[in-house]
């Protein structure tokens, strides 16, 4: 339902584009500093400032323009994210990684992927499906949780390095957690993209083929491989003819626009081609350094306008629904990170710490899920039901991003390699 009384703020729909754009700049800086003040993580404070401009409370932004005119800073906004996930998979770290993070990156991403999934199917079955309520168990709620269910496996990486800095932690457990989580996005975007072909399936009551089933998404996965390794194969070849910097990074951003929009033309993830070519640079390119560090001095505006846009998508007339299935969507996800990690711990023999609190070190959930859920939005078409798992997969990370930063400082004090610091005391 909408706040009575608080939809007289709103903007007239004529205004230009670049007036929402500089309001979005603005206001996310002010929810950002808020949430710094009280001690949260900024990314709350951008989600917060985009649920009060939303449509339902304050009205600042219309729907349309929530939806369909400002779409282009989503997509700008995940091919980043992207390209900087692949750039963290060198290869001179991953062969340091061992067997204990191998399998803890697998076994915590499928049960995350399975105790989510489970819950959802069996939650919308027993509300839906036993009634028989439109629209079909099967072309409707069985994908959705399938596709939910392949996003929960993702674990914000920003968050948790955030974290590990402020308390200087280093050790076996801490490079463990960094090695887990540099893996788990790149793993996710693969889950996703199975899930998103196979659910289009369903939703399109197409026949269940293998090729839909199984060929279907591996074509689209090479495809999206291709795109970003061609590309990035280029800059190879490019990149010792660039001497400014600042000529480098209108190079590095075409590369990134150009990926993102031939896999998008092509019908493939934009996703997985940016981090292969964010994989490819920094594997095959000199000094991939600088230019990784020339993407991030443009990457806070750009999450900025991004997580407050991902707010604004938040519908208090859906959350009404959406509330119990965000919880159970947090519950699910939380159960299989915590049995998955401790499950790979053991088999692959890893320190007690390990078994006992890295678990609790990876439920921070952010930008790659927000990303994936509105990518996946699209395969249920603009209707109130793709907005019933957009709200629900967003309350979800509200809900992660105020309790997952605490569980996190947990179980790097309790594997002993987090220290304290005169701004950093737990009170």
């Amino acid at each position: 339902m909408e706040i009575p009384g608080l939809n007289q703020f709103s903007l007239p729909e004529i205004q230009h584009p670049l007036v929402y754009i500089g309001l979005l700049l603005l206001l996310s800086y002010a929810g950002g500093k808020v949430a710094s003040y009280l001690k949260a993580p900024r990314i709350s404070g951008y989600i917060v400032i985009g649920m009060l401009i939303s449509p339902s409370v304050l009205g600042l932004f219309h729907e349309r323009l929530v939806k369909e005119e400002l779409a282009l800073i989503t997509d700008i906004a995940l091919a980043i994210i992207a390209f900087s996930i692949g750039g963290s998979l060198r290869m001179s770290k991953l062969r340091k990684l061992g067997s204990h993070i191998l399998w803890v990156t697998l076994t915590q991403a499928f049960g995350a992927f399975l105790v989510t999934t489970t819950v959802l199917t069996i939650f919308f079955y027993l509300i839906y499906g036993l009634k028989g309520l439109p629209p079909s168990f099967y072309t409707f709620y069985f994908p959705m949780a399938f596709v939910i269910g392949a996003i929960s496996a993702a674990t914000a990486p920003a968050a948790t390095l955030a974290i590990i800095h402020e308390y200087r932690a280093k050790g076996p457990f801490t490079s463990i957690l960094l090695g887990v989580v540099a893996l788990d996005d790149g793993l996710t975007i693969i889950f996703a993209a199975f899930a998103i072909t196979i659910a289009q399936t369903f939703v399109n009551q197409e026949a269940i083929t293998w090729y839909n089933f199984l060929l279907s998404p591996i074509f689209s996965i090479l495809i999206s491989m291709s795109i970003g390794g061609t590309l990035g194969v280029c800059l190879r070849k490019l990149i010792p003819f660039i001497s400014r910097g600042k000529a480098m990074l209108g190079i590095i951003i075409g590369s990134i626009f150009l990926v993102s929009g031939l896999a998008i033309s092509l019908k493939v993830s934009p996703l997985l081609a940016n981090m292969i070519l964010g994989f490819v640079v920094a594997n095959l390119v000199e000094h991939p350094g600088d230019i990784f560090t020339l993407v991030e001095s443009i990457e806070e505006p750009i999450f900025a306008m991004f997580f407050t846009l991902a707010g604004a998508h938040l519908d208090l007339r859906v959350m009404q629904t959406a509330g119990l299935i965000a919880f159970l969507i947090t519950l699910g996800r939380f159960s299989g990170k915590i049995l998955g990690s401790r499950f790979g711990a053991q088999i692959s023999h890893a320190p007690q710490a390990v078994k006992k609190y890295l678990g609790l070190a990876l439920l921070p959930t952010a930008g790659v899920t927000v990303g994936l859920v509105l990518e996946a939005g699209v395969v249920f078409g603009l209707t109130s039901l793709s907005q019933l798992m957009v709200n629900a997969v967003l309350g979800s990370v509200i809900i992660n991003e105020l309790l997952a930063p605490f569980f996190v400082r947990f179980a790097l004090f309790k594997a002993g390699e987090a220290k304290e610091t005169d701004h950093n005391k737990i009170r």
